[in-house]
């Protein structure tokens, strides 16, 4: 009798156990795919500090530069910031995050 039983197992295991549990953590993986409001204001929050330590830098390399003539800059450093990568906060962007909260 054992001898029929093992088999059986081994096979619902196979093939009932194993892709149920597969397909559970996909859907799982799809739902949880985006990002949250958390995670977006987070984003925000970093860009911005990111942003500050930039100009910190750069104001820092421009008092050595004035006081030590042998200093050189890095390549950064630019009287005028380009402003090449802005994330602004838009309508569509705020729509989409009342549309999550509710």
């Amino acid at each position: 009798m054992n001898d029929f039983l093992i088999p059986i197992g081994i096979c619902g295991i196979l093939f009932i156990g194993l892709p149920w549990i597969i397909f559970h953590y996909v859907t799982q993986w799809k739902k949880n795919g985006s990002l949250t409001v958390e995670d977006e204001n987070l984003l925000d929050e970093l860009h911005a500090l990111a942003r500050r330590l930039d100009d910190r830098m750069n104001t820092i390399e421009r008092i050595v530069a004035a006081d030590s003539p042998s200093f050189r800059p890095s390549p950064t450093l630019r009287d005028e910031r380009e402003d090449d990568f802005e994330l602004p906060r838009s309508a569509e962007r705020a729509t989409r995050t009342r549309r999550r909260e509710h």
